[in-house]
């Protein structure tokens, strides 16, 4: 019934599209850190949600803690969200990485900009998780242009940072988001 209405939605009501390798990483990707590029607005949310709902799988998301707040924290919480405290100075990717040793099945999103507004290079966390927890980084484009939502195939960083950040930056090449200009 979830799945029926979130189809309905996402390609019906919204006329989006999903393509790429999806069914790859909806039949074979058990673990894995998906990057959703770019993140330019509050919509790119509902859109994840609903593609996550459409292929049935499960994927989790960091928040800042803030969300997780009364009352709105049961919410993102059975979403899949899991508070993080940016102000803390905890080791966030070990953090991530444990999560994905406990769990056979384990997939998060992140955004690499770590904010919706135009950045001129992304964070690099996502990147050390996936080599740190020996899991791909899915690219995953939120392309409102043209109402597209892309799966790469799964990427395996390897001992060479800077040609990574190129394969894996070159994936969104002209995707625009919501707000073109933070794009």
């Amino acid at each position: 019934m979830k799945q029926r209405l979130a189809k309905f939605i996402y390609f019906k009501l919204l006329g989006w599209q999903v393509d790429g390798h999806y069914k790859t990483f909806q039949n074979d990707i058990k673990k894995a850190v998906i990057i959703a590029v770019p993140h330019t607005s509050w919509h790119d949310f509902y859109i994840g949600v609903l593609v996550r709902e459409v292929l049935g799988i499960k994927v989790n998301f960091i928040g800042k803690k803030e969300l997780f707040m009364f009352p709105f924290g049961f919410f993102f919480k059975a979403l899949g969200g899991i508070p993080a405290d940016r102000q803390n100075h905890q080791n966030k990717v070990e953090a991530i990485v444990k999560l994905f040793k406990e769990n056979d099945t384990f997939r998060i999103a992140l955004a690499p900009e770590g904010t919706r507004k135009k950045v001129d290079k992304w964070r690099t966390g996502f990147y050390y998780i996936a080599k740190a927890a020996k899991v791909p980084v899915v690219m995953f484009t939120l392309d409102f242009k043209n109402k597209r939502n892309t799966f790469s195939k799964p990427f395996y960083p390897t001992e060479n940072v800077e040609c990574d950040f190129k394969i894996l930056e070159g994936f969104f090449k002209d995707v625009k988001g919501k707000i073109p200009k933070y794009s």
